[in-house]
């Protein structure tokens, strides 16, 4: 797969903050656990991407990344990830909120140090998964799938970065 792809500005959604909070029980986590089998087999995605999201990769600023949601409730959306800590999570007020129950309300945070992005899962009950394999913490790299809950995304760093990477 190609490194080197860009994404329209116009295609990338930033990560709500707050507005999800429909259903929102302030009440015991409810997180729900479920099968360890053919749920969490790693299925790379590869270059079945849109024209649209090529664009909204190719548009990338320096020092951000995106995230391709690639199955799941919200297959399709776009998540754009520019500040140095973004939590996810069914917590209404994580930046990136994924309303189900397989979700624990403080799943993982992800961390910017300069062009480098960091997965840290937060004692979530059912794990997060980087390519395949229960992590604690992992960095992530180009095209990384991460699997939180029933959702799996794909990563992406900013061409230009991966640019200045390759040139050092």
């Amino acid at each position: 797969m190609e490194d080197n792809r860009r994404p329209e500005p116009d295609d990338i959604r930033k990560a709500p903050g707050t507005g999800a909070d429909a259903g929102f029980s302030h009440g015991a986590d409810t997180t729900q656990t479920f099968g360890h089998d053919s749920d969490l087999s790693f299925v790379p995605f590869g270059s079945d991407l849109s024209e649209a999201e090529l664009d909204a990769i190719e548009a990338l600023p320096t020092r951000s990344a995106l995230f391709l949601v690639r199955s799941g409730p919200t297959a399709g959306a776009r998540y754009l990830l520019d500040t140095d800590v973004t939590t996810v999570g069914r917590h209404p007020e994580a930046d990136i909120f994924f309303d189900d129950v397989t979700v624990s309300r403080r799943h993982a945070e992800i961390t910017r140090s300069g062009t480098s992005f960091e997965l840290v899962d937060q004692r979530s009950l059912n794990g997060t998964y980087v390519n395949g394999e229960r992590v604690d913490r992992a960095v992530l790299t180009n095209g990384s799938e991460v699997r939180v809950g029933k959702f799996r995304l794909n990563f992406f760093v900013s061409p230009a970065d991966l640019a200045q990477a390759a040139d050092a």
